[in-house]
């Protein structure tokens, strides 16, 4: 994982920003204003789960489909799989 510290970075400010979510229902601030919030941490974890799928197909996938065989596709279909996910959320 080469960005692992980008990753890292971007998951405590998505913590930070549900805890930030969890005081805002605590305090029954209003709806729209909290939904907001929600649709900003969607947007966040998106974005890592996005750059997690472009190192994984930029390496894993890629190492694997130059071996061949087996391997490459397994990879293939589990970044498939993991792809699909992604277009469901």
């Amino acid at each position: 994982m080469h960005r692992k510290d980008d990753y890292l970075k971007r998951l405590r400010r998505i913590e930070g920003q549900a805890r930030g979510l969890q005081r805002m229902v605590e305090d029954e601030k209003y709806c729209i204003d909290i939904l907001t919030q929600v649709s900003a941490m969607t947007k966040a974890l998106q974005s890592v789960a996005l750059g997690l799928l472009e190192e994984h197909m930029s390496h894993c996938v890629v190492d694997a489909a130059r071996a061949g065989g087996r391997e490459a596709d397994e990879k293939i279909r589990e970044a498939s799989e993991a792809i699909a996910r992604l277009v469901r959320s």
